[in-house]
């Protein structure tokens, strides 16, 4: 008698983890980065907090489609190995620094060309406009590497190594917090130990963090460039500098959707944003600091969200469709059961964790409020981005643009000006508006993915 099959597969547990503590890794050092320049750019003041995340939301826009092009070279890649097809894998990561050049280039120039009109179109306060202006200039002075950083690190994860992006954004990340703290405040005398130590500092404030945050980048666009070409099994060093069309146009029709996607979906965050902004310097520096503070609670998702993909194409390139499902069904257990254990932390320490960041009493009431509003979504939320993971994996990225863009404009778009506008509701309207379309993304996924025929169709583009 053949012996039942178990629901789920716990002999993928070290695989997956594999995959994924890395880049989880990664991800929760570069949050206590965050935590660290928001604390010290905090110190001086809510008018700085404000000035530093008035635009933070166009950074995510800026980086979203930089990984747009990364997710295209991912489906690719991992497929390619998958069938152990490494000579075309390493032809494809030729391509990937082509990408890296002409679209690094064209970001640079377009986004240095805007800088200061970013913060009229984010409806900052007047007041502090010149210097979140100056603070976008510097940050996006070292747009190239951060190009290479985003694409080669999903370059590297689509082989199965993500130790190495891991190993990069730990450095850059060290050198981050070690510019801040002699480019931020001015000099001074701390007690280290019992003795008095002085310490120099630049007094550069704001613009300090921008300049720490520049510098870091440079680092780790030039360690991961010299980490893929160095790199055993990966390096294009011998493969012919030149457009391959071939390798190109699959990548593309993955990369546009999905940057169309994440460029109207993180377009959406900057008019969300806007719409915050617009409710007064208490609503932007809690919705700045609650950002913060929730972005370490679905770090174990991105890692998820990188196991997914990469094992996804992985198992369409072998033509493995059982082990497709029992990755599946595993990485999601994993992932819905850590995103319940972080959403309950969240919701009992919401209070705490703001006060880290802010001192202002109206600031921490209703940053407290919103998280712990987000906190009971964090389940939902971490099921979505591991089954984004999958179709990303299986080069699936149109269903995906179709859903964030109604979801994005319809439901947490237009609901928040209606609220916000229309109502006159404050931060925490437009959070609920937000959670819906988070619940929407996940039942939307939920349903495509669990359909009979989807993931027939898949092997069968693979006949």
């Amino acid at each position: 008698m053949e012996k039942k099959r178990r629901f789920l597969d716990w002999s993928l547990l070290p695989v997956v983890f594999s995959l994924a503590w890395p880049t989880i890794l990664e991800e929760l050092l570069g949050t206590a980065v965050q935590y660290f320049d928001t604390a010290m750019v905090g110190a001086l003041g809510t008018s700085a907090t404000a000035a530093v995340g008035s635009t933070s939301t166009v950074n995510w826009l800026v980086l979203s489609s930089l990984s747009a092009f990364g997710v295209g070279f991912l489906a690719y890649i991992s497929q390619a190995c998958g069938r152990k097809d490494y000579q075309t894998a390493r032809k494809a990561v030729m391509q990937a620094f082509i990408m890296i050049l002409v679209v690094g280039s064209l970001f640079t120039a377009l986004l240095l060309s805007v800088s200061r009109k970013v913060p009229v179109w984010m409806h900052v306060d007047p007041a502090i406009q010149d210097l979140a202006s100056r603070y976008f200039f510097i940050l996006y002075c070292a747009m190239l590497p951060r190009t290479a950083t985003s694409i080669l690190g999903t370059v590297l994860r689509a082989f199965g190594d993500s130790r190495t992006p891991m190993r990069v954004g730990i450095y850059t990340n060290l050198l981050n917090v070690v510019l801040n703290f002699f480019l931020i405040p001015e000099s001074r005398t701390v007690a280290v130990f019992g003795r008095e130590v002085y310490l120099h500092g630049a007094g550069m404030g704001v613009l300090g963090a921008a300049a720490a945050s520049a510098a870091a980048y440079l680092f780790g666009g030039i360690a991961i460039i010299v980490g893929v070409l160095h790199h055993p099994e990966i390096s294009p060093i011998g493969i012919k500098v030149r457009v391959d069309w071939d390798i190109l146009k699959p990548c593309l029709t993955v990369a546009l959707p999905n940057m169309l996607q994440r460029f109207g979906s993180s377009l959406g965050y900057v008019v969300f944003a806007s719409l915050i902004n617009s409710l007064g310097e208490v609503s932007t520096a809690a919705n700045t600091v609650a950002n913060t503070v929730e972005s370490a609670f679905y770090v174990p998702g991105f890692g998820m969200m990188t196991a997914a993909a990469t094992l996804t194409g992985n198992a369409i390139g072998a033509r493995d469709p059982e082990r497709f499902r029992d990755m599946r069904r595993m990485i999601l257990f994993i992932e819905v059961s850590l995103m319940i254990l972080t959403g309950s932390l969240l919701f009992a320490y919401a209070p705490q964790m703001v006060s880290l960041f802010a001192d202002d009493p109206e600031v921490i009431c209703l940053g407290s409020t919103v998280l712990r509003m987000v906190a009971c979504s964090e389940p939902f939320f971490g099921a979505s981005i591991v089954l984004e993971g999958m179709l990303q994996g299986a080069g699936e990225t149109r269903f995906p643009f179709i859903l964030n863009l109604l979801g994005m404009w319809c439901i947490r778009i237009g609901g928040t000006t209606v609220c916000t506008k229309l109502f006159g509701y404050g931060l925490e309207a437009a959070w609920a508006c937000m959670i819906a379309h988070n619940l929407i993304l996940c039942a939307g996924y939920a349903a495509y993915t669990a359909r009979a025929g989807w993931a027939h169709s898949v092997f069968s583009r693979q006949e």
